[in-house]
């Protein structure tokens, strides 16, 4: 339904800017994981994290996967208003796999789709259209937006807008997240590409484009995640992940620079329940801020975990499951609420992993 579209999280480019930005990156001071001890049915100690309000039972691996489905790096997570959990993924596997995997509460699974999505599996979202849900995906080897039905059945994709002339190609052009406007109109992350944001109507034709690559107030290195911030009290505004500049940046609605929040360290992506913002943050640990943006606590944060994960910019710990520690995270690359106050984090690693966080108090 427009011009052109782009490549994966491992892209050479990508991966370069991590690796170079994790070396040199500041971690901000966090309050450590109180690590307690439950019992699950089978007697096993699961760790739980944080404190206070803000204690959570972990459980590694959630959800059953069926036998045509492998994970690879697990991208994106998103529920419904049923409750059901939609994780999507990034396979390199030769035979394309659905990208799409849904579970229900207890981790049984659903449902699968999205062939057309393999490969490039990344964000995804809900939202609610005049009573009905659907998927905003976006698909970073194809390069592409789409909006798919519950049950995947695609609306329709768009690639890169035309109208603000900051394209000559497709491979410009690499998006990453989407975030949904109060008017019905949303807009687009080009996290992996020229770092700009894409503001559509509710009938996705395009209204503006701001941003573009610097460190400068209202430019971006790596806008990865997106979201309108409309907690109550707060002037809705757009927050961005601005993954490699270690920040985040707030805009108004129509992409005037508002200011910027640290507390951060590589941050991903949001969601958002009452007054609190989540911030999966690929350097191990998942951030909960209160109403002002101050920090409530870092999730499985331990200096000494995230230096070894980090590894001085080598990232090896990724790719060896057997050094991961219950309790701790590799690099939480989405995360998002359920109804009832409980999280699902999904990380970038190659063999994809799905937590749950129960929510304990």
């Amino acid at each position: 339904m427009a011009p052109n579209a782009r490549q994966s999280h491992a892209t050479a480019a990508s991966r370069r800017e991590f690796l170079k930005t994790t070396a040199v990156a500041a971690l901000s001071s966090a309050v450590a994981p109180t690590i307690l001890h439950a019992e699950d049915k089978a007697g096993t100690a699961l760790p739980v994290l944080g404190e206070g309000a803000h204690r959570y039972e972990a459980v590694h691996g959630w959800g059953e996967l069926p036998s045509h489905i492998v994970w690879g790096e697990t991208h994106g997570v998103a529920v419904d208003s049923a409750g059901l959990i939609y994780v999507k993924h990034r396979s390199d596997a030769k035979e394309p796999m659905d990208a799409i995997v849904v579970f229900d509460p207890q981790g049984k699974f659903v449902r699968s789709f999205g062939k057309e999505y393999h490969g490039g599996g990344h964000g995804i979202d809900i939202r609610s259209e005049n009573g009905q849900e659907f998927l905003y995906l976006c698909d970073v080897k194809n390069r592409l937006v789409a909006k798919a039905t519950l049950t995947g059945e695609q609306l329709w994709k768009m690639h890169y807008p035309e109208q603000p002339g900051v394209y000559q190609k497709l491979e410009q052009f690499n998006p990453t997240n989407v975030a949904f406007g109060p008017d019905g109109g949303f807009y687009v992350a080009d996290g992996y590409g020229s770092h700009y944001i894409h503001q559509y109507d509710k009938d996705a034709k395009w209204i503006r484009t701001w941003g573009g690559a610097g460190t400068e107030e209202g430019k971006m290195r790596t806008p990865h995640g997106i979201w309108l911030d409309n907690r109550p009290g707060r002037e809705p505004q757009l927050v961005v992940a601005d993954r490699a500049n270690a920040r985040l940046q707030y805009f108004t609605l129509d992409g005037q620079f508002k200011s910027i929040t640290g507390g951060v360290s590589f941050p991903a992506h949001f969601d958002i329940r009452g007054s609190e913002l989540l911030v999966p943050d690929l350097h191990a640990r998942v951030t909960i801020m209160d109403q002002d943006n101050n920090v409530i606590t870092h999730l499985g944060y331990d200096q000494a975990w995230t230096d070894r994960v980090l590894a001085g910019g080598k990232l090896t710990m990724r790719g060896t499951p057997a050094e991961w520690q219950s309790g701790r995270f590799i690099h939480p690359h989405d995360a998002c609420y359920d109804g009832e106050g409980n999280i699902y984090v999904v990380e970038w690693v190659p063999t994809g992993r799905v937590t749950r966080l129960r929510h304990l108090a």
